[in-house]
């Protein structure tokens, strides 16, 4: 089993860490590279996919439609939305950026 750092301190660093290096890179090309050395194509899959669905949860489209259309379970659905509604802001900065394009 994974042993993690228990200095939440050390968690946080760490993760600003990773986002500093994602700031850094220029293109999309160099985003997605860095993704595919870093995660897991399962993890890649499943960021791909909750993603898919952010635009339609905005959107308020219903779960059952979003399914449909993406065939992403409505579980991975609910917790895009639940995180959309009460999360970090994360999914509504990159929407709003990616409407800027």
């Amino acid at each position: 089993m994974k042993r993690r750092p228990s200095d939440t301190e050390q968690v946080e660093d760490a993760l600003d860490d990773l986002a500093n290096a994602l700031q850094r890179l220029i293109t999309a090309a160099q985003v997605r590279a860095f993704l595919e050395d870093l995660c897991t194509p399962a993890e890649l899959e499943a960021m791909s996919d909750r993603w898919k669905v952010v635009p339609l949860v905005a959107e308020g489209v219903p779960y059952r439609e979003i399914h449909d259309r993406t065939l992403v379970s409505v579980t991975t659905i609910g917790r895009v939305a639940r995180t959309f509604e009460r999360g970090a802001g994360g999914y509504a900065a990159a929407l709003k950026r990616r409407g800027a394009r």
